[in-house]
């Protein structure tokens, strides 16, 4: 992923091996902190799902050493000082890095009893785990589904914002009233910096385009990143049972208002963006990422004309074909609406059908480069086949819930783009670049509930082959990985990778039955809440130790100096890094920043490897800013796990 994609911005964590629980951060968050690096100096130190483990899960915990050691013993206590579980550690599981030369695994997946644990190692490698749980699945994993799903609540824009942890009040309500204009012309292909103000489209607008999210860190809204959470929070509501008026419901509701409002159906007009990103080298003109602010100062910034009327780009020129990345998400988001309202309301599920349809008739599949954001560097994404075939499936699945005798076709066009993309450069697995995990175990379902048409350029078993065949490439990393990390942590959205393997994981048991990738899915959430080699969970608020210092401005700033200052509760960052990302350091605080970690620590050097590194600060964008794919990502993953 592009550089451009995390502007050096925001946020706020608790340092490794910091016994906090989430209740007590939230209640009075001190400014004063730092690493125990006491468990270190005994030789080693034993890393956890700090949220806890369901009790029929596989249940996998790792010792770090100093030193290699013949075997290490083990002992699982609970909360009354009992030992009910013992063993001893096999072979290294690998070298991490100069500091701990290697890493074992600890299994205890046949205790099932629920209750309050810790690990403790003896011998050679002196360690104690943090406190966690052993419970229901919806007991362990259903906190940080909700968490997750206040994460969207927090990033809400517009009128009907929800006050939560971060006290948010009113934003934008300028962007009700917009105006429209041409694409800046950038100092650099590479970069975000315009020559010369934005133009105004004569003629257009203006259009309401308030509400939404905000995209990752800053105040910037995309239906790039949007179509993608809307989707995801509607297969999670779906496959759930929650309904429209449960709190997830009502967040996907919302993230679609906001999408119906960028697709102009009179004019077929897609507007993608909301705001300028930044502003010119002079200074004369001043984009999103050159102030550090709170949304709500906006709409009275006098000073700044660009940031109190916000412009509004569009993707082209009304009624013209539209990207088909765009396009085929967005006809998944409406399809999926569809589908969710067809039982309850089926005169609304028919004008979401009738949406949906009319976008992906516009798509343009013989497209150039993909039109993404402003710029396109943001979110350079290449692959289009897999957004296409998402489109299709959900498309074919409410036409059959609707008794629409257009299923057929839509299925049959599915089946094809989904066969493109088997072969499509850029293929991944499931994050916001590559829907093609929902596309396929969707439309699989769609061929099954047709009594699987002929004439498909791919049917169920090729469709789930290769939904397979992307577990398996996980599962394969996870297997030569110390601490059996499935995605690629040296790189971008290493965290939107993992739990869109763990989604991927679960989507694939519901539609298959086939429960060989459960243990895989278990071990990507555990490492993404604390069994990684920094001993802290990716998610704010989840676990004993979690990012405080995250890289966005909501979280930076809500709240007081008195140190009473609330976290972004659920928001999931990127994670770990390649370490030549942070080869020209974490630079200046910008104006208005609040500065965290104090005294510019770095709590987790000790633990970076691999090539990767991860820090919690304000100014580490590369690793510490949340955005709405990686939530999304973990919302689905959670809300199927619980």
């Amino acid at each position: 992923m592009s550089e451009l994609r995390r502007r050096p911005l925001r946020r706020w964590a608790t340092a490794a091996g910091t016994a906090v629980t989430a209740t007590a951060v939230l209640a009075s968050l001190s400014l004063a902190g730092g690493a125990d690096t006491a468990q270190a100096a005994a030789g080693g130190e034993i890393r956890v799902n700090q949220v806890g483990y369901p009790g029929g899960a596989a249940k996998e915990a790792f010792l770090l050493v100093k030193a290699p050691v013949a075997k290490a013993s083990w002992k699982l206590v609970d909360g009354r000082g009992r030992v009910v579980a013992h063993g001893a550690t096999g072979a290294s599981l690998g070298r991490w890095n100069s500091a701990y030369p290697a890493v074992y695994a600890i299994d205890f997946s046949k205790v099932r009893r629920s209750g309050s644990y810790r690990l403790v190692a003896g011998g050679a490698a002196n360690a104690s785990s943090p406190t966690f749980t052993i419970g229901s699945a919806k007991s362990v994993y259903g906190g940080p589904a909700a968490d997750a799903t206040a994460f969207f609540q927090a990033q809400r824009d517009g009128a009907a914002t929800v006050p939560g942890q971060l006290r948010r009040k009113p934003s934008h309500l300028n962007d009700a009233h917009a105006t429209v204009y041409a694409w800046p012309s950038f100092t650099d292909p590479d970069g975000d910096t315009i020559k010369a103000a934005p133009k105004k489209i004569v003629g257009t607008g203006p259009v309401d385009v308030s509400g939404g999210w905000f995209d990752a860190g800053d105040y910037l809204k995309f239906t790039e990143t949007t179509s993608y959470a809307v989707a995801a929070l509607q297969i999670a509501a779906r496959d759930t049972g929650a309904g429209p008026s449960s709190a997830v419901g009502r967040e996907a509701r919302h993230g679609l208002d906001w999408l119906d409002k960028m697709w102009d159906e009179k004019t077929k007009t897609l507007y993608i963006q909301v705001g300028l990103g930044s502003g010119t080298d002079s200074g004369s003109v001043v984009g999103d990422h050159d102030v550090w602010r709170l949304p709500e100062k906006d709409d009275k910034d006098t000073a700044h004309p660009f940031l109190k009327n916000r412009p509004v780009f569009r993707a082209g020129a009304p009624g013209a074909k539209l990207s088909p990345n765009q396009a085929g998400r967005l006809a998944a988001d409406f399809a999926l609406a569809a589908q969710r309202y067809a039982a309850v309301s089926p005169a609304k599920a028919r004008a979401y059908l009738s949406t949906a349809a009319q976008i992906y008739a516009l798509a343009d599949t013989r497209p150039g480069t993909l039109v993404t954001t402003v710029p396109y560097g943001y979110y350079p994404e290449t692959s289009w086949q897999d957004d296409m075939a998402f489109g299709g499936a959900e498309l074919a699945l409410a036409a059959q819930r609707l008794h629409d005798p257009r299923g057929t076709n839509w299925l049959k066009q599915a089946a094809t783009w989904a066969k493109g993309h088997q072969s499509e450069d850029g293929a991944d697995t499931l994050n916001m670049y590559d829907t093609s995990a929902l596309a396929d175990l969707d439309l699989a379902r769609a061929v099954r509930a047709a009594d699987g048409p002929h004439g498909l350029a791919v049917g169920y078993d090729g469709l789930i082959g290769y939904v397979k065949g992307q577990l398996a490439t996980g599962e394969k990393r996870a297997k030569a990985d110390p601490f059996h990390a499935g995605a690629v942590y040296d790189d971008f959205d290493a965290d939107s990778h993992t739990m869109g393997l763990a989604a991927t994981a679960r989507l694939y048991r519901a539609v298959t039955g086939d429960r060989t990738y459960d243990r895989f899915a278990a071990g990507q959430l555990g490492w993404l809440l604390g069994a990684n080699a920094w001993g802290t969970s990716f998610m704010v608020g989840e676990g004993h130790t979690f990012p405080t210092c995250t890289a966005g401005e909501l979280g930076n700033l809500a709240g007081s100096l008195d140190g009473s200052r609330p976290l972004e509760v659920g928001a999931i960052v990127n994670g770990p890094n390649g370490a030549e990302q942070f080869s020209d350091g974490l630079g200046d605080y910008l104006d208005g920043m609040r500065p965290c970690p104090p005294g510019d620590t770095d709590a987790y050097a000790a633990f970076d490897g691999r090539g990767s590194r991860y820090v919690d600060d304000v100014r580490s964008w590369q690793s510490s800013e949340p955005a709405l794919d990686m939530d999304a990502s973990g919302l689905l993953a959670f809300f199927l796990s619980k």
